[in-house]
């Protein structure tokens, strides 16, 4: 089996799932409790948000474990809404952002705030002068994806920290989903950056794990409250043996963050090599410092996608049509907003690399895609 679907989800790492094993048999106490077992949860709790702090080079205080991408999407979008509503009532985001932070937005103007959406340009990439001309007196939010989830392209997000040096009041938010652990991090955790969204699915770790990195003073409402946990930010028992998985699963990834990221250029490279050489083919990804190096996006013009998805399953190959998250549902969000014609969009599928995928991948991906083309072809013409 060749899995080209990583950006979907990632398969739990040996290391990580004995490390969530351990924990949920040895370290079953709750951490809120006085008690000696929950002492011993509370502060391997703590072990875990520093090692990640430490590895971003930011206070533990400034790690808030949640459920994933979708959770820490919303909690930021609406906690920032509800915190600085006097203040403001219009929020800035792209045209292209994951359905979370989109449905979010939508949610909120329906209560009444207004969002200004970005156009990109033809690389899926919004424009800094857009944003810096869209700020208003009234903005409260500017809510820009690192790394877009269906084509790979990298946002300018230091040259927009720069625009917002000169808006402190604003809240500046990061969905850094598919960015961890790809040779960039150090953009998104910049002085300018307030909050920060990650999903453990993504880089090897349990489902339902994730953390939002929330800059210390900036102002933010909580959307669960109970029990006070993450410091009164997100109430609910904490998940203590994923949040420990997950720690390990980013240091792991850390550790192997420039090989993967050079295996992963390669091996990008050489399928754009090859499927780039026939006529019915559109590549929508680049492979430069524009692009994050494991998210590929193509077209065989005039084949709808999800065949294209089926053909390469029946090889034992598993890829998707753009973000899993719309897949069923034949959105081309980010694709339309780039202006492509409607008819390659509808035929876009993603390949989406992992730190477990080979150059073999590649050539074995690559002879499959001539053998299908070659039937492909027969519709087509």
């Amino acid at each position: 089996m060749i899995y080209f679907d990583n950006s979907a989800t990632t398969k739990v790492s040996a290391e990580v799932l004995e490390s969530y094993t351990k924990v949920s048999e040895q370290i079953w106490g709750n951490p809120s409790s006085l008690h000696q077992l929950g002492e011993v949860a509370s502060k391997l709790l703590f072990q875990a948000r520093q090692q990640i702090a430490e590895l971003f080079g930011v206070l533990p205080g400034e790690i808030i474990f949640t459920s994933g991408g979708s959770e820490g999407d919303n909690w930021v979008i609406k906690g920032t809404a509800l915190a600085k509503r006097e203040l403001g009532r219009h929020i800035i985001t792209s045209s292209v952002e994951h359905a979370a932070v989109r449905n979010a937005m939508h949610q909120l103007e329906d209560l009444g705030y207004e969002v200004t959406y970005l156009p990109v340009d033809k690389q899926g990439r919004v424009n800094p002068a857009d944003l810096k001309a869209a700020i208003r007196p009234d903005t409260i939010l500017v809510s820009i994806m690192a790394v877009n989830n269906e084509i790979g392209t990298v946002q300018p997000i230091q040259e927009i920290g720069e625009i917002l040096q000169d808006y402190p009041k604003i809240h500046f938010m990061v969905d850094a989903v598919q960015a961890i652990a790809k040779g960039m991090d150090d953009q998104w955790f910049s002085d300018r950056v307030d909050f920060v969204v990650f999903s453990g699915h993504k880089y090897h770790a349990p489902r339902g794990t994730g953390f939002v990195y929330a800059k210390a003073g900036r102002q933010i409402a909580p959307l669960i409250n109970g029990g006070g946990q993450e410091q009164n930010l997100r109430s609910g028992t904490e998940n203590t043996p994923g949040d420990v998985a997950m720690s390990r699963a980013i240091r792991l990834a850390k550790e192997r963050e420039d090989d993967t990221v050079k295996r992963e250029r390669e091996i990008k490279q050489a399928i754009i090599d090859h499927v780039s050489q026939f006529e019915h083919v559109q590549v929508f990804s680049g492979n430069d410092a524009g692009f994050a190096p494991h998210i590929l996006c193509f077209a065989i013009v005039g084949v709808r996608g999800e065949t294209v998805v089926h053909a390469f399953e029946e090889h034992d190959i598993y890829i998707s049509t753009t973000s899993a998250c719309s897949s069923k549902k034949t959105e081309t969000s980010t694709l339309s907003a780039m202006g492509v014609d409607p008819h390659a969009a509808e035929s876009a599928v993603r390949v989406s690399l992992g730190d477990q995928n080979t150059l073999a991948d590649a050539e074995e991906f690559n002879r499959v895609f001539d053998e299908l083309y070659a039937g492909f072809a027969k519709i087509i013409n």
